[in-house]
């Protein structure tokens, strides 16, 4: 299927199915499951380039500055625009299950529907590209956003730039992979997205419990745990009656790891061979534990069930993968080679950035 111009209905608007390859698609929906926040209305949540500085997870930038070159250069070509446009913000938004947003389209006009995340609509904002999102009924519809500006003044590179010479200046590679979290108040999702909303649930936990894993955490509280202080807590990985005896930095490391198996699951597979899962069986104080700290980050259990509602197994394209403790493990090794990696890319590449206040790709000899 090719290009589809509705420039010359006076209505400038661009689509382009499969732009996006399929690991690029995968790549983004891990980054977005193991990174984003609430969004800006309920059932809608978000992950920005700023926000992934901001939590140690800058290296996560890696993946969208080929994409953002060339949804520019082609946003540049459509509109005669070259050497004109600014990228404004750069984001991953998800819609879960009862949202909906915006405006419906005037029948008269032509109208362009994305099927799928590697599809590209380009349009104008203005009062000619009038768009809205269906409601979601089931799983997660995920949009990359991109918006483009004359403006230099609105540059979000410029601002990025700064950013990451702040976090990443006096940082090393491996200090710079370990995700620290937001305020807790960023994670916490209730019916009317109001942060002090009693009712709700801590979305980092409930994306690691809607693929059938628990957190338990073995530092002693006297005075126990609020949401705050337990999301920067070490934590350990649950299922069922079992605790896997490896201990991660903190929550958001441990949902990261997870969706890394949830991504590269099938290619991990065959690399188990000589790994030794340290699995042991739970206590029963163990369990009281958990059950607390259950209670903390889930107030409404049917809210949490109907936004994050996929059953806790692995599917992918070329079936289906099963749980197994030996997996994880591979992935813990597997994902600190991938963020190493993207680390050093980003640490080689941002001298280049600095002096041209600028997010692109750098060719640098090995």
């Amino acid at each position: 299927m090719s290009e589809v111009d509705f420039q010359t209905q006076k209505h400038p608007r661009l689509f382009i199915p499969n732009f996006l390859s399929s690991h690029e698609c995968k790549e983004l929906e891990f980054i977005h499951k193991c990174s984003s926040t609430v969004g800006y209305r309920p059932n809608v949540f978000s992950t920005t380039l700023s926000h992934l500085i901001a939590t140690n997870s800058s290296h996560f930038i890696i993946p969208f500055i080929p994409i953002r070159e060339r949804l520019k250069d082609k946003l540049e070509e459509f509109f005669k625009c070259e050497f004109e446009l600014f990228i404004e913000f750069t984001g991953l938004i998800s819609w879960s299950r009862g949202a909906s947003i915006g405006w419906h389209s005037d029948d008269n006009r032509p109208y362009l529907k994305q099927r799928h995340f590697s599809d590209v609509v380009m349009y104008t904002a203005d009062d000619r590209n009038i768009h809205s999102v269906d409601e979601i009924t089931d799983g997660e519809r995920l949009t990359l956003a991109l918006w483009f500006s004359r403006d230099g003044s609105h540059d979000e590179d410029t601002k990025l730039v700064s950013l990451l010479s702040q976090h990443l200046l006096h940082k090393s590679m491996a200090s710079s992979c370990l995700p620290f979290p937001a305020s807790s108040n960023m994670y916490w999702c209730s019916q009317n997205q109001a942060s002090t909303d009693h009712f709700g649930f801590n979305i980092c936990w409930a994306r690691l419990h809607v693929l059938g894993y628990d957190i338990y955490i073995s530092q002693d509280s006297s005075s126990g745990f609020d949401v705050s202080e337990l999301m920067v807590k070490p934590v350990r990985l649950v299922r069922g009656s079992e605790l896997l005896d490896h201990e991660f930095v903190n929550i958001l490391h441990a949902l990261q790891v997870v969706q890394f198996y949830c991504w590269k699951g099938s290619a991990l597979q065959t690399n188990m061979s000589n790994i030794d899962s340290k699995v042991v069986k739970l206590l029963d104080v163990q369990r009281e534990k958990i059950s607390g700290i259950n209670s903390l980050l889930l107030n409404d259990v049917n809210f949490a069930s109907r936004i994050f509602c996929r059953r806790p197994s692995y599917l992918e394209e070329n079936g289906c993968i099963y749980f197994n403790w030996t997996g994880i493990v591979a992935a813990i090794a597997a994902w600190e080679d991938y963020v190493l990696k993207l680390s050093k890319q980003i640490h080689l590449q941002l001298p280049y950035w600095r002096m041209q206040e600028s997010l692109y790709n750098v060719q640098i000899d090995a």
